[in-house]
């Protein structure tokens, strides 16, 4: 995505060069001065193989800006609720055992699992729109049988269709006439997963009705969710480029092109068939689609993941950036492969990889042929104990996550945020890339290093409380905090309301009490977990009154009780000396 966000002493803005073309964008970072309005000038130096050059510019705060772009390229898509839980991945399938067996182990070891994805291997010679029935001999028996212990399947959709007749899905492209042709008006071919194929041109409206009309084969075999993988799209070659000529033509909406202008709307236009299909096909669920690629509007559509992401302590550090980077583009949904997508993945780095993921907007946990199994107990009893920690961690924010999805469907503003967020003035946050905010209330401080069991944070203005010890920090500051095995540093906000979940598994508001003199506050967004209506606004405010805190819901009449139950925490503690 081209996509400029400047975060400098005299302001925030961002610039989108509104062109798909192939191109360049080499930018050069300016020095800072000695205050605001000192900053000198950096460069940005764009060009692009052909189209019209057009330019959008929004100013103002991080906030602002976000919900401008918001308002140009789409609000984000809702998830269902259960797509804000823990995700397992097995790219490779296997078949109906190992299914059982990675659903069995999370059920027998009370670790949290919301989904399992099945890659493009569950299909009879991984062919999209299939099962192979030897190994997955009755799927939608087994769907249903894992949905009512409340764990969701979820099937790679890859856009190479095998060019063989008696396909189906070749077939009825073929007298649709809905794939990618040459100059010459041949079909392109290509070599995908299951040998040779052919691509739909998903820049014709056509094309995309017929594909999202697809997805009623994948309902039928109990798959509610929907992840898109290889959508650049991917030929595999052994020299040149993997993907399309760029010679080859593509409708783009009716003015004809070639894939210079479209490969990098491909993917979103994938996702726009497979969006718009759901909503016709389940019109009461709200889609569920992933996408490995996309351009600027993908979170119209849904979310992305990041690919395959290297693994070691370099793809841990990038895949939090990606994250952020994400958000700051408009797609507030994201996550990566925790652990990586390769093998040799030490415990220590799955692990400190698996307490990250918790807290970021996609939780996917990844197996495959080269990453071998990925489950925590694969790992030792010490990582098993852990994981659990941070899987039921994530179970509990659930409700905190949902209302940020609502929230960012709202306003914009991503989930996991820069800590400069509130503060872009606050140079020495501007300078921090491995700690984030996840939505007003907590911030969280992952470890991404090795052998480390203690690391510095810095904190934004005001009272934060670590939420393992309760201890109290103010800020602005620099804390030096533990960082053992069993956690990562996370802080919360003082003053702050989360919607979380309760004891009892019902809804429940954490509450940190806010410094002596202020008050604080904070929004939830109840849910039903799946449908389109559109649930009210909460708005409480938190503060002393006498020696207790007070919680209250903001409304057209005035102040009233919660909706839910209060727990507040932070009571008994004071600032800590530094």
């Amino acid at each position: 995505m081209p996509v400029q966000l400047v975060v400098a002493d005299a302001g925030t803005h961002l610039v989108f060069h509104d062109s798909t073309w192939d191109g360049t964008v080499a930018l050069r970072e300016g020095a800072e001065g000695a205050g605001s309005g000192h900053d000198r000038p950096g460069r940005s130096v764009l060009r692009m193989d052909g189209g019209p050059l057009r330019c959008w510019v929004t100013v103002g705060t991080p906030a602002r800006v976000l919900l401008a772009w918001a308002s140009l390229t789409g609000a984000p898509a809702l998830p269902p609720a259960w797509a804000l839980g823990h995700h397992h991945a097995l790219w490779d399938s296997g078949d109906e055992q190992d299914l059982r067996r990675v659903v069995a182990g999370h059920q027998e070891r009370d670790l949290p699992l919301d989904a399992v994805h099945l890659g493009i291997g569950h299909g009879t010679a991984r062919q999209v729109f299939t099962v192979d029935e030897e190994r997955f001999p009755k799927l939608p028996v087994l769907a249903e049988e894992l949905r009512r212990e409340g764990v969701r399947l979820v099937s790679a959709v890859e856009p190479a269709v095998r060019a063989a007749p008696g396909n189906l899905v070749y077939d009825g492209g073929g007298r649709g006439d809905v794939f990618v042709r040459d100059a010459a008006g041949t079909v392109v071919r290509g070599v995908g997963r299951p040998g040779d194929v052919v691509f739909p041109d998903f820049t014709h409206a056509r094309a995309r009705e017929w594909w999202g009309g697809l997805y009623e084969e994948r309902l039928g075999q109990g798959f509610t969710g929907f992840w898109h993988d290889l959508d650049e799209p991917t030929s595999f070659a052994a020299f040149g480029e993997s993907t399309l000529p760029r010679s080859a033509r593509h409708a783009l909406e009716g003015r004809g092109g070639d894939h210079r202008e479209a490969h990098n709307v491909y993917a979103l236009c994938m996702a726009r068939a497979g969006y718009e299909g759901l909503r016709a096909l389940a019109p009461d669920e709200r889609p569920f689609v992933l996408s490995r690629s996309g351009w600027a509007g993908l979170q119209r559509y849904g979310g992305a993941w990041s690919g395959a992401t290297a693994t070691g302590w370099p793809g841990l550090r990038a895949s939090l950036a990606r994250v952020l980077g994400l958000g700051l583009c408009g797609v507030p949904f994201s996550g990566p492969d925790a652990g990586g997508s390769e093998g040799g993945s030490s415990p220590e780095l799955y692990l400190r990889w698996l307490q990250l993921a918790a807290y970021l907007p996609l939780f996917r946990t990844h197996a495959g042929p080269r990453a071998g199994h990925r489950e925590p107990w694969e790992f030792g009893t010490e990582v098993l104990e852990h994981a659990r920690v941070a899987l039921v961690e994530r179970r509990r924010l659930l409700p905190y996550f949902v209302t940020l999805a609502h929230l960012a469907r709202r306003t914009g503003a991503p989930c996991a945020r820069p800590l400069w967020w509130s503060t872009p003035e606050d140079r020495m946050l501007r300078d921090c890339e491995d700690a984030f905010l996840l939505g007003d209330c907590l911030l969280v401080a992952p470890v991404l290093e090795a052998g480390a069991d203690r690391r510095a944070v810095r904190l934004p203005r005001g009272r934060w409380y670590d939420v393992a010890t309760g201890r109290a920090y103010e800020g602005p500051a620099q804390v030096l905090v533990d960082a053992p095995s069993a956690r990562i540093p996370v802080f919360a906000r003082a003053g702050a309301v989360i919607p979380v979940l309760g004891a009892d598994g019902g809804p429940e508001l954490e509450v940190w009490a806010p410094a002596r003199g202020r008050t604080g506050g904070g929004l939830v967004v109840p849910d039903a977990g799946d449908g389109w209506v559109e649930p009210e606004i909460e708005r409480y405010v938190s503060r002393w009154e006498g020696r207790r805190v007070v919680v209250e819901r903001e409304g057209e009449d005035g102040l009233s009780e919660p909706s839910c139950p209060v727990r507040v925490r932070g009571l008994a503690e004071r600032p800590a000396q530094m």
